[in-house]
């Protein structure tokens, strides 16, 4: 399979654009800008609707109930529609490392089981690697893997199976592997997955298609790479901005391939060079890859939360 262009499917100019993901209920695309503290929804023709969240989301992710689940700044909560105006409503479920005000939460995905998995990252200048990864569920509440600390975590996907977990902290350039247990909310044997191989390239969100390979959007070199299990470079693609940020797959049929990307860290003259910075790109793929994530086992919660 081959990808040759990424066009402009939503122009927008999110600072930091994120977490984007399918809804196949629903048959629309989830997104966030996390600097705006905005949450979008678009059927992928027309039809694009936003809302205001109480604080940045990292990540969001589907639930079981129809809610959404927001990893925001120092707080997970389920969003519910609002029946008027443009702000969410949110139940705040858990506080994430509120005796540490350096941390944010930052990327996260829901694992094969139902659970949000989730990292943060060191807002502070110094860039120290003091974030960490955890796992939330309303069964065990939040309870951290014991993975390396990170400058910035990232890159969090499963494999079909749900028995590995990738992640990255940007800074380092890496993409790793573990084994994982979503039952115990423990992992094993840390390795190396891909590095990339071109410069100024730094992994950020990632996603795992039926085929089991990997798809890593990025940061600073313009281009989404896919890996095969094995971690070898299958296809780069490039995009016509600097710093795309997270990819997913879906479409009615499963082979529309988006990808986020972000405006913030570029001047006056780069966004005149990329003036398309912090849009949506997208390509149609060959073949339906799209793997749908787990939703989050909220069922133990208020079953009427909808948005």
């Amino acid at each position: 399979m081959q990808v040759d262009v990424m066009s402009l499917a939503l122009r927008q100019q999110a600072a930091l654009g994120e977490g984007l993901v399918w809804d196949q209920s629903r048959q629309c695309w989830w997104w966030t800008d996390i600097e705006a503290a905005m949450v979008y929804c678009w059927d992928g023709v027309n039809s694009l609707q936003s809302w205001r969240a109480p604080d940045r989301v990292g990540s969001l992710v589907l639930c079981q109930s129809g809610a959404l689940l927001l990893g925001m700044s120092k707080r997970i909560g389920l969003a519910r529609k609002p029946s008027e105006g443009d702000a969410l409503e949110v139940e705040f479920l858990a506080a994430v490392d509120s005796a540490e005000p350096r941390t944010r939460i930052n990327d996260g995905r829901v694992d094969r089981a139902g659970n949000y998995v989730f990292g943060t990252l060191n807002e502070s200048t110094d860039r120290r690697p003091i974030g960490s990864f955890y796992q939330f569920s309303r069964r065990f509440g939040l309870r951290r893997l014991a993975l390396p600390a990170v400058s910035i975590a990232n890159s969090i996907c499963f494999s079909p199976d749900g028995a590995t977990m990738y992640f990255s902290d940007t800074l380092q350039g890496i993409i790793q592997q573990c084994d994982y247990d979503a039952v115990s909310a423990k992992v094993s044997r840390i390795r190396h997955f891909a590095r990339p191989d071109i410069l100024q390239a730094a992994p950020d969100g990632a996603i795992v298609d039926r085929e089991g390979c990997v798809w890593n959007a990025e940061w600073g070199s313009g281009t989404l790479a896919r890996y095969n299990v094995r971690g070898e470079l299958l296809m780069r693609v490039a995009l016509p901005v600097p710093q795309p940020t997270c990819p997913a797959i879906g479409g009615a049929q499963l082979n529309r391939l988006l990808v986020t990307s972000a405006r913030c860290d570029l001047d006056r003259d780069d966004l005149a060079r990329w003036p398309l910075s912090g849009s949506v790109f997208g390509c149609m793929l060959e073949q339906p890859l799209g793997l749908e994530d787990a939703l989050f086992n909220d069922i133990e919660s208020d079953n009427e939360l909808s948005i």
